[in-house]
């Protein structure tokens, strides 16, 4: 199902379920749809994206990332689809209908990795960071991010998007003044859009794009962390979603580590002496 939405093609979930149901004796519909959230967050661990309309759902066993992985080495169809949509130039675009594109933050558990048997309820809680030593193949959120064409045109239709907010709230002179930094003055200002409040106060906006869903992990600098917490009562984070196809934009308020779990992935290293 997949490699049918990223290619484009038409199919139905539903009747999907319906028919992985009667090859599952005793497997309610439900069960099924909750099986596949689970699915979705080993997806997202492994550096895909998710199938549309299955959230990420945390607490899966070990056991479900080493089939996953083995579902996933051997569909080269879906590696090929991933890698194309990750890699694809994006074009710039504005919101067709301003007030359609905003939805509210959504609040989720950290995906968690459960070594014993599962939990017969639903409550899924926050776990301390542990490492997770899970071999990637490769890592197509992060391939994702560094495609520069499709960040540049998140930054472009945020910077239209907070002209067009500040024209209509009778603010042309701010309106005008709203600038993309990340393209006038360059990278390691910790945000990529400088904009405004409608009583003139300066909105610093680091915006994040992704082709995928709305849960998909997204990476920060440390720059951009520090801008968050030294700015909190002018930082926002934008974060857009399904860009290509329905784009759609949730704001976070001041420091990112209010809002999310930051997992190091990364450090730079000096020799030490």
């Amino acid at each position: 199902m997949l490699t049918f939405e990223l290619n484009g093609q038409r199919y139905n979930k539903k009747a999907h379920a319906t028919a992985l149901a009667q090859k599952l004796d005793g497997r309610s519909l439900g069960s099924i749809e909750f099986k596949r959230g689970n699915i979705s967050a080993v997806m997202l661990s492994l550096g895909y994206p998710y199938i549309n309309g299955y959230k990420p759902r945390s607490n899966f066993q070990a056991m479900l990332v080493t089939e996953v992985e083995a579902q996933l080495s051997a569909d080269v169809a879906l590696q090929e689809s991933v890698q194309a949509a990750v890699l694809r130039p994006a074009l710039s675009m504005t919101a067709e209908n301003v007030q359609d594109i905003w939805v509210p933050a959504p609040r989720v558990p950290v995906p968690k990795v459960s070594r014993s048997k599962p939990s017969t309820g639903l409550r899924e809680e926050r776990p301390e960071y542990t490492p997770r030593f899970i071999a990637r193949q490769r890592d197509y959120l992060a391939q994702e991010a560094r495609n520069r064409s499709l960040g540049c045109a998140g930054e472009l239709f945020v910077a239209d998007l907070e002209a067009r907010r500040l024209h209509a709230a009778g603010q042309k002179t701010l309106s005008e003044r709203v600038e993309h930094v990340a393209a006038t003055q360059g990278d390691g200002l910790g945000y990529d859009v400088l904009s405004f409040e409608d009583d003139g106060r300066e909105r610093l906006i680091e915006v994040k794009t992704t082709s995928f869903g709305q849960l998909t992990p997204f990476f920060v600098s440390s720059n951009e962390l520090a801008r968050s917490e030294h700015d909190a009562d002018r930082y926002q984070l934008y974060r857009i979603f399904e860009f290509r196809a329905n784009p759609r934009v949730f704001r976070l308020l001041g420091p990112i580590n209010t809002h999310c779990v930051l997992d190091a992935v990364s450090y730079l290293a000096r020799l030490a002496g």
